[in-house]
């Protein structure tokens, strides 16, 4: 039979492995990290820090690529409000962002109109997976992984993975607007 002092130090041990954390990355948040802009400079996720992220990689000629029209509607009617809504284009999914970074800025710029800012293209799955992407996969699971085009990861004020949502969510749907509402 174990005494009392034995089993406080047994608690004591069990507990430790569930408090103490696994590694340096649980301390790091989305204001961590950096894209390439489309204009190829260094866009520091940090100059956003107490803002709401919306994160979305996206195609131009994909099914979903109109939702580049209501993207930019959210964004303008939500950045007074301290939303900050990125696009960072992928090659990924159907190879359905084939152009160069000056293509698809172009065609955002003419076909949608879209003021929000656009990275330069990056990879959001496997071997050359952008570190943000590492980092939610990491932090939120396989669900903050995108599945598609058009996969929008929302980050809250204090830079942690507030919600994800599929391609087939429209931006403006209710669930997305009733959670900006909560958060902003």
């Amino acid at each position: 039979m174990l005494n009392t002092k034995n089993t406080i130090i047994i608690l004591f041990t069990v507990l430790s492995f569930f408090t103490s954390k696994a590694s340096s990355k649980s301390d790091q948040t989305a204001f961590d990290f950096y894209f390439n802009s489309i204009q190829k400079t260094k866009y520091s996720l940090s100059q956003h820090k107490g803002k709401v992220l919306m994160i979305v990689n996206v195609a131009s000629q994909c099914g979903f690529t109109k939702q580049y029209g209501d993207l930019q509607k959210l964004h303008e009617e939500y950045k007074d409000q301290g939303l900050v809504l990125i696009g960072v284009p992928s090659n990924d999914f159907g190879n359905q962002e084939p152009g160069s970074n000056k293509e698809i800025k172009e065609f955002c710029e003419s076909n949608f109109g879209i003021t929000f800012p656009i990275m330069g293209k990056s990879s959001v799955l496997g071997k050359e997976q952008h570190p943000f992407y590492k980092w939610v996969k990491e932090n939120y699971g396989k669900s903050g992984v995108p599945k598609w085009n058009f996969y929008k990861i929302l980050i809250n004020k204090n830079g942690q993975v507030e919600e994800v949502y599929s391609s087939l969510t429209k931006p403006k749907s209710s669930k997305i607007i009733k959670k900006l509402k909560k958060i902003l």
